[in-house]
């Protein structure tokens, strides 16, 4: 596939089968932004900047769809940037877990999460979440992805699979290597992440190009969600 064809497909390819499942067939086309480029200048003129994505914030979390309650997986937390706005989301009923490698970078997030108790910083296996089986309806992945090692991320998809409800989510943030003005070894193909997820059990249902930067928003649920549970499970 051609770079060009790779970059249409990431600012076009937008799967609406949870708005279908959500809305009983029935997508909510006001709420879809056009695919249309009316100014080139919109895809010419882009930040390069590791973070230039959290100036989208609400359409972002307006695509991840947060409820009060709703239990999320901030993998990486980093900064606790995501988890804080998260925690506000979710309520609190709801809890978002923060992620982190090192016990140094849980120590940080627990300091700057204290004004969120619903916020849960803890110490993640590096080949795994860590987290109870279906403990989470999201999991939010900011420019993190490209650090797993790239020979176990299949079996890191399917560890997901356990940690996620049935029908739950798994949200991807990355820089588009092909486009990128700086950082393209900080970034993954659009292409080897949805061939990773397809093996590792998952399906994108939704993929967006992040507007005036160098990233891409991928959300992918389940594919056993597309088919009816077994007579002994139900």
């Amino acid at each position: 596939m051609s770079r060009r064809s790779d970059l249409w497909i990431f600012l076009t390819a937008i799967f609406a089968l949870i708005a279908f499942a959500a809305r009983g067939g029935e997508v909510e086309v006001s709420v879809i932004p056009s695919s249309r480029v009316r100014d080139p200048n919109t895809l010419i003129q882009r930040d390069g900047g590791g973070y230039a994505y959290r100036t989208h914030l609400d359409f972002i979390l307006q695509r991840l769809d947060i409820q009060p309650g709703d239990r999320i997986l901030d993998l990486g937390a980093g900064d606790g940037w995501w988890t804080a706005h998260f925690a506000e989301k979710v309520g609190a009923e709801g809890t978002v877990y923060a992620g982190e490698v090192t016990q140094e970078l849980v120590d940080r997030l627990k300091q700057r999460l204290q004004d969120h108790p619903n916020a849960k910083p803890y110490l993640c296996p590096r080949n795994r979440p860590g987290l109870p089986d279906q403990s989470v309806d999201l999991v939010f992945i900011s420019q993190v992805y490209h650090h797993l090692e790239g020979q176990t991320r299949i079996d890191y998809w399917r560890e997901l699979a356990k940690t996620v409800t049935p029908s739950g989510r798994v949200a991807v943030i990355e820089t588009y290597p092909q486009i990128a003005l700086r950082g393209k070894d900080h970034g993954t193909p659009l292409s080897t992440l949805v061939r990773e997820a397809e093996e590792g059990g998952w399906i994108p249902v939704e993929v967006w190009f992040i507007p005036g930067t160098q990233h891409y928003l991928a959300i992918f649920i389940q594919q056993r969600a597309f088919f009816p549970k077994p007579a002994s499970q139900q």
